[in-house]
């Protein structure tokens, strides 16, 4: 496997969600393409036009985070999962510290940032936007 990319779906606040973690990741935008840009907009709802089609933020050379809006069909339904959650593997204690209280200003801590029985140094929350994160730092092994 080369990479692997998370695709999120938001209900509206797609641009936002992603203008939120360019401030917590950092990185460039790869794609911003709003549903007005494409080809049979005209026949959209003039309020969908502005909403994001696709956008994407690179994490590590290997991973980007997409997403995009929903529109509203009347055979769609948006619904917030809560059987997933993204895990981010920090690099020491600190950026794991950075990342969750980044993450989770706003949200909802669900575990706050501990050392577990594991030996990792663990916390979990969702954000603002509805997405769940698990942060891990695990101490290299000798």
């Amino acid at each position: 496997m080369q990479n692997t990319d998370i695709y999120l779906i938001f209900n509206g606040d797609c641009e936002a969600a992603f203008k939120f973690y360019k401030t917590v990741f950092g990185g460039e935008f790869i794609a911003t393409q709003r549903y007005g840009e494409m080809p049979g907009s005209d026949k959209m709802k003039p309020e969908d036009y502005s909403k994001i089609m696709h956008m994407s933020l690179k994490l590590t050379p290997a991973t980007t985070l997409m997403g995009s809006d929903i529109i509203a069909k009347d055979h769609m339904v948006f619904v917030q999962g809560n059987n997933y959650h993204i895990c981010l593997n920090a690099d020491s204690e600190k950026e794991a510290d950075r990342l969750f209280d980044a993450l989770s200003a706003d949200g909802k801590i669900e575990m706050p940032m501990n050392k577990t029985f594991w030996g990792a140094y663990f916390g979990m929350c969702c954000d603002s936007f509805g997405t769940q994160w698990m942060i891990s730092f695990s101490q290299p092994q000798p």
